[in-house]
Parts: structure tokens; sequence; C-alpha cells
């Protein structure tokens, strides 16, 4: 996954682990140091202490300038541990294969200077260390003053460099051990932290599908802790707000339901009424005419509307089924064209012998819907063409309006939409094409439900709606709608696609 790489256990690690090398080389190196300074300066104080002891042995001097024997007996004299000693006095001085050729500028130039010097330099790759000083002359007013006289002795520190060597290794040993410990440590924290915040990250997507019972359980008294609380109050408070939501759209389905059946007996001996106004009508003149046709239209919208509810009412309780029946599917279409009047103002491509299983009744409501509201909102001539394919087959249904606006085709199958808000209520409920869409969703193919999508003919802007719609009117969609530019006048096509095979009721036919 994208920004797998560093994670939260990564990072935690990675900051743990670079705090241990911190650590590490800031104690490693420290340890080292001082270990190597203070072994150091051990070996060389006890070299300055040992040769003072050693020119002990030489005092008092005897007379100025030395001969080269009186050098050479004091350079044997002052001889330690295999390591000769050298003695200078101006240009006279004795030799030793060790010391002399180690002889540096720097120290004998420090020694000239009446001070004790020593240096360390490398032989062969083992340490040494070089000590020199000049003797000085006493006189008997207490003063002193320099020989000339210059002594230089040596000794190898290869003892104190394995001693510094093994405090080094145990050093980093100890260190990377650390190292080893931080990554343990690192691994607890890590799983301390990320097991409540997985857990919170899972009953969050739990949540999110729906699950409005998910609780997180609460460990402690920290921020962790908090977090989870507050995240089971939230959960708490949303499962109430939407078990009293359900309730609330389950009150207006029933209100919706029971309004609509009890609307149909007065409905009924209405329209027995408006039967006989019917008949009479021809005979009224001036006001009473006009009352008696406006009752006639009114009152067929309202059974009209009422019929639309009760419809509504079977989708959103789900005991709305499927009576299915072969069909010639050209022969139905084309007789729902005739039965409102319509088959000769519609341009109809339908080729027979295109058989199916659905329900008649459904699909003589959908195409009335589709063709009726082409009338309405587009401009003729309007086209229904059918083509076949294996399994499924599809209806369209095209005007030579304006088209639908690019705002307006996310919502066409929205219950009481209307995409112009000043239109009057005769012109429709707005409940005609979510029916429809309801409608064709009821027939299923292999548990594939069928689609009814709106589109632009010139900008194929295609709406596909997918999802549950509410008697409030909400819809869940699972298409999208765009343009490039303004919809000119190739009008709107609303493409209904069945299966051929509608799967039974019992199969999964329902809702």
């Amino acid at each position: 996954m994208v920004g797998r790489a560093w994670s939260l256990r990564v990072r935690l690690l990675l900051a743990f682990i670079l705090l241990g090398l911190t650590t590490t080389a800031v104690v490693a190196s420290g340890s080292y140091f001082q270990a190597r300074r203070v072994i150091l300066q051990q070996a060389q104080d006890d070299a300055a202490v040992s040769l003072t002891k050693q020119l002990s042995k030489l005092y008092p001097l005897g007379q100025l300038p030395p001969t080269q024997e009186q050098l050479d007996e004091m350079a044997e004299l002052l001889s330690n541990e295999g390591w000769p000693a050298v003695l200078q006095y101006h240009e006279m001085r004795t030799w030793s294969n060790q010391v002399s050729p180690l002889l540096t500028p720097e120290l004998q130039q420090a020694v000239g200077g009446r001070v004790v010097a020593w240096q360390r330099v490398s032989q062969d790759g083992s340490p040494v260390l070089l000590v020199g000083t000049q003797l000085l002359l006493e006189h008997p007013d207490g003063r002193s003053r320099p020989s000339g006289l210059e002594v230089y002795a040596g000794r190898s520190l290869l003892s104190e460099q394995q001693s510094i060597d093994r405090l080094a290794a145990l050093a980093w040993t100890a260190g990377g051990l650390s190292l080893v410990l931080a990554v343990l440590l690192a691994l607890v924290a890590a799983a301390g932290v990320l097991t409540p915040v997985r857990e919170l990250g899972r009953a969050a997507q739990r949540l999110g599908e729906g699950d409005l019972t998910t609780r997180l359980r609460v460990r402690g008294a920290d921020e962790l802790a908090e977090v989870a609380r507050t995240f089971n109050g939230t959960a708490q408070t949303l499962e109430r707000q939407f078990i009293e939501l359900r309730r609330m759209e389950s009150d207006a389905r029933r209100f919706v339901a029971d309004v609509s059946h009890e609307l149909r007996t007065p409905l009924a001996a209405m329209s027995a009424v408006t039967d006989v106004l019917d008949e009479e009508v021809g005979g009224l003149t001036g006001d009473a005419g006009r009352a008696a046709r406006l009752i006639s239209t009114e009152t067929q919208n309202l059974a009209r509307l009422v019929d639309d509810l009760i419809e509504v009412s079977r989708f959103d309780s789900g005991t709305a089924r499927l009576a299915l029946d072969d069909v010639d599917v050209a022969a139905a279409l084309t007789a729902t064209l005739r039965a409102r009047g319509w088959a000769g103002r519609v341009r109809m491509e339908l080729p027979e012998g295109i058989q199916a299983r659905l329900d008649p009744r459904r699909l003589d409501v959908i195409v009335a819907n589709l063709v009726g509201n082409a009338f309405r909102h587009g401009a003729e001539p309007v086209s229904l063409r059918l083509h076949a394919e294996p399994d499924w087959f599809t209806v369209e249904v095209a005007d030579h309006g304006p088209g639908l606006d690019p705002e307006v085709l996310p919502h066409v199958f929205e219950r009481f939409y209307k995409a112009d808000s000043a239109r009057t209520r005769s012109e429709g409920s707005g409940l005609g094409l979510a029916i429809a869409w309801e409608n064709t969703r009821l027939h299923r193919h292999t548990g594939q439900p069928g689609s009814l999508t709106a589109a632009n003919v010139s900008t194929a802007a295609n709406v596909s709606i997918a999802g549950n719609v509410s008697i409030a009117g909400n819809v869940s969609t699972a298409g999208s709608a765009s343009t490039a530019g303004t919809v000119s006048t190739g009008g709107a096509v609303f493409t209904l696609r069945l299966p051929r095979v509608a799967e039974e009721p019992g199969d999964g036919a329902g809702r």
C-alpha cells in the first residue's frame, strides 16, 4: 500500500533506532576517549616519575662538558626495561637504535625550554612514549641554571594500547546491546501504541460501513483510553440518532401509506362524480364548464399521485414483487404507446422476435413514464428504439428538446425532484422517473439489477443511479454527470436495460 513503508510502526522503530545509535555513539566514544586519556596520562606520569628517579643517579654532576665516554656511561646507567636512554650535550650525544630515530625536533625544542616534555610516536605500528628533560645545576645561593645536558628516555605503550582497545571493544559491545534493547523497547512501545490505533481504525471502518453497535475496549487512563471513550460516546450518539431517524422515517412512510390508502375511498366517490360531470360538461357553459373540467383534471391528477405514493410505499416497505410473464417486448412497447394515444407521435424502431420474461405491468409503467417525460419536457419528434443482447435488452427513449441541464442530471431519478422549481404541480408530481427507476431495479438477472440512465445526446453526460431512495426524496447515486460546454439541442436520451429472463420473486427479485 502507498505510504506503508513510512507507517507509524516504522517511524517509531526508526526513532528508537536513531536514539539508540546516537546514545551508543555518544556513550561509547565518550567512554573511549575518557579511558584513553586517563590511561595515557597515567603512563606519562609514570614515565616522568621513573625518569626523575633515574636521573637522581647522575647527581651530583661531574665536570662539564662531559666526555663521550662519560655520556655513554650515564646512558647505560639510565637504561630501563630494555630501552636505553639517550643523552645529548650540545653537539655530543649517545645513540640508541630504539630511541634516537624517534626523537623529533618538536620534542628537542620543548626540552630545550627547561621543561619535562613527552611525545607519543609510532614505531613499526606500535605506540611509544618519549620523555625528555634537561638537567639543572644547583648554585650555593639556591638558584639553578640549565646544564645543557639533555636526557631522553622511551617506553612502549603497547600494553596501554591493548587496554584501550579492550575498553573500546567493551564500550561498543555495550552500545550494540543497548541498540538491540532500544529496538526491542521500540517494538514493545509500537505494539502498545499501534494496537489501540489499529483497533480504532477497524472500529471506525465498521462504523463507516453502518455497524453503529461498534465499540472500543477502554484500557487504562491515558490519552489513547480517552480517545477510545470519545469514540464510544460518538458511536453511541450516532446509534441513538440513527435509531430515531429510522423511527421517524418509518413513521413518515407509514403515514404516507396510510394517507394514500385512506384517500382511495373519497377519491373513488370523487371519480364517480367527475365521470358524471365529464358526461355533462358539454352542456355547461361559462364558469360552470371551466370548473367542471378543472375538477375532473385535478381529480385525475390526485388519483395518479395517490397511486404513485402507494407504489412508492411498497418499494420502501420491500413488499414490491414481480409478476413475471413471457412477453414479446416489441408488442408490449407498441401496446403501451397505443393505450395512451402516442403511437402516431413516436418514431419506433422495434425489431420483432425479442422475447423476455419480465413483469409486463412494470415495463408499461417504465416506458410510459419515460415517453411521457419526453413529451412534457422535451420536444418532438420522440423516438423509441429497441436493441437486443444475449441476456439483456435495451430501450432508448430520446427527444429533440434542449436536453438536460448538467446540474439536473445527477438528480433526475430522485423523488419529487423538478428541474424547474417554478413548474406547476399539474405538470407532474416528481415521482414518475423515481418509480420507473425502482421498477427497473426490481428486474434482476444473476443478482445484477436492471439499469436506467439519463444522458444528453450531444454531450453524452451520463448519470447512473444505484442506491436506495427514501420517502424524503434522498437517493444514493453511483454515477456521474459531466459536460464540456453548453448543452446543444440534441435532446435527452433515457436508456433502459432489462434482463431477458428476470429472476423469480423468490430468488431475490424483490428489494
